[in-house]
């Protein structure tokens, strides 16, 4: 049984999606972030570094392992259930820098354009402009690696599970989908997933 402490952000949703796809039974404990959840003692513990999302393995080896930063929680759900990363090295580092570009390019990116695109308490212009075309630049890159393989390593795996949940608000970042076609095309298949669909509603 996995412990699933998450809320609604797509960084949480990476998880959870995660947990459909391979059908591990898991509870879902709401971490609200905009209530402060996230620093409380008890969840500090888990996650010392008081981000979402996080879970605990309770049937890991050598007793309940806490696992924090989303893409190492793909990685180990990955490893425990065999599924969604190849096994072989040149598919698994395939996988890995398609995640590494998702966490280290992606996921920043895009979230700083969406603060100063969305949530910011004053304009910004210089921010907005340097996020929003940074952000348009990486989904570039997502659009001509997707014109060549069906999914970012080529067969469906962790990697498209990380960047889809960013992709999904792809309005916040002023593009228009119509000239990423690769991408759209991409987004919709995975959309379509009965796990995505499921795991995109939790925590409900």
């Amino acid at each position: 049984m996995i412990d699933l402490y998450t809320d609604a952000t797509p960084n949480g949703r990476k998880v959870s999606i995660m947990l459909e796809e391979v059908g591990l039974p898991y509870t879902v404990h709401h971490i609200d972030i905009g209530k402060g959840d996230q620093f409380t003692p008890a969840f500090v513990r888990i996650n010392p570094n008081s981000k979402i999302p996080a879970i605990v393995d309770r049937d890991a080896e050598g007793g309940p392992l806490a696992v924090f930063e989303s893409g190492a929680i793909l990685v180990y759900l990955a490893e425990i259930t065999g599924r969604l990363m190849p096994r072989d090295r040149r598919g698994r580092t395939v996988v890995l820098q398609w995640l590494m570009f998702q966490m280290g390019g992606v996921g920043p990116m895009f979230g700083q354009a969406n603060h100063f695109r969305r949530f910011a308490k004053e304009q910004v212009p210089y921010a907005i402009e340097r996020y929003t075309k940074e952000a348009h630049r990486l989904y570039g890159v997502l659009d001509r690696r997707l014109a060549e393989v069906p999914f970012l390593a080529g067969d469906y795996s962790i990697a498209d599970i990380a960047t889809w949940p960013w992709v999904a608000r792809w309005e916040w970042h002023g593009i228009d989908m119509a000239s990423i076609p690769n991408v759209k095309r991409w987004f919709d298949e995975i959309s379509a997933r009965p796990a995505v669909q499921r795991g995109r509603a939790v925590p409900g």
